[in-house]
């Protein structure tokens, strides 16, 4: 059987968006009939070319997170049979969250040359659809077996786990006075940071893990609580919440701002709690840290939406579909 083609296009293959939104598809697209591939957009001449020409031969194509010029853009709907647009972020603001009218423009402009938009969450999927008539919300998804549950935790602390990059870095940052307060009340606490920064503290226990992909599950899972405050703004909103279903494969509880995606991924009081100011969050840190059997059941339940509906072969389906649509 002849495969379909399907061409993936993106910043680059160790970004986020990459890995989530189309390398962790690939075995199950092949298994479905499609043959994917993926390609880095980079901005010289000879690289657009090849991009161009490897369009031309694919069935699909699909730009992740990306927005491009319109000569460029232009060109690439003329060799595309079909042209999709990816999203998993608000790349239609600055990352403050102010707004940019060069980055609505180029949004605008993606997704209107695309015949279908593929959207990590409702918000985004809600802006895009000024644009286009054909949106679909893929939310980021998890390869679940890959996360493992059963590890050995820590007797001495009771780790919270940050897991995220320097680009998120300053969220972590504003929420560390609150942290601190708590471990003026919490002695055993400690903070977890899976990534490539470290953040010392005078008042806090703190660990600096280096962020490795073959790792990560690991050290998320030999955590005891998974915390993710994030400011509420237009740029945020767009987050797809990641971090937190990492924590609740890996079978952690999780405390959360109520900002964004995250609002409605944890369920208040069912698998973590969602806390705004210092005494919200000393109130879920105050139940969760000398209780280990209300970590545990909120873990197993937190676990068990992820498979339900964050999985990678639940989201594919969508995903199928949605090609399948296309002819």
């Amino acid at each position: 059987m002849n495969k379909k083609k399907i061409l993936f296009i993106s910043k680059g293959a160790h970004a986020a968006s990459t890995r989530y939104r189309a390398l962790v598809y690939f075995n199950i697209l092949e298994t479905n009939g499609w043959h994917p591939v993926h390609m880095t957009a980079r901005h010289n001449l000879l690289s657009r070319m090849r991009l161009l020409h490897r369009a031309l031969s694919a069935d699909v194509v699909v730009v992740l997170r990306k927005t491009f010029g319109n000569p460029f853009l232009r060109l690439l709907r003329i060799c595309s049979k079909h042209l999709i647009f990816d999203l998993d972020d608000a790349i239609f603001c600055n990352s403050n969250g102010s707004v940019s009218r060069r980055r609505e423009n180029r949004f605008a402009q993606m997704a209107r040359n695309c015949q279908q938009v593929w959207a990590g969450n409702l918000y985004l999927n809600e802006i895009a659809g000024r644009h286009n008539g054909s949106v679909i919300t893929l939310p980021t998804s998890l390869t679940i077996d890959k996360y493992i549950v059963d590890t050995k935790k820590p007797d001495d602390h009771i780790d919270l786990v940050w897991i995220g990059s320097g680009s998120t870095q300053r969220y972590l940052e504003e929420a560390l006075p609150i942290l601190e307060r708590l471990a003026d009340r919490l002695p055993c606490l400690r903070l977890k940071i899976v990534a490539d920064f470290d953040l010392p503290s005078q008042r806090l226990n703190t660990l600096a893990v280096r962020w490795s992909e073959n790792r990560e599950s690991k050290q998320l899972s030999s955590a005891h609580i998974g915390i993710a405050p994030m400011p509420d703004n237009a740029w945020t909103r767009g987050k797809c919440g990641l971090k937190v279903l990492q924590y609740m494969a890996a079978g952690l509880p999780v405390v959360s701002s109520p900002s964004g995606v995250n609002g409605k991924i944890v369920e208040h009081g069912v698998n973590g709690f969602l806390a705004e100011g210092l005494e919200e969050w000393q109130v879920a840190i105050g139940k969760l840290a000398p209780d280990p059997d209300l970590r545990k059941m909120m873990g197993e339940t937190g676990r068990r939406i992820v498979v339900e509906h964050y999985s990678v072969e639940e989201t594919c389906c969508k995903m199928l579909e949605a090609l399948e649509a296309l002819s």
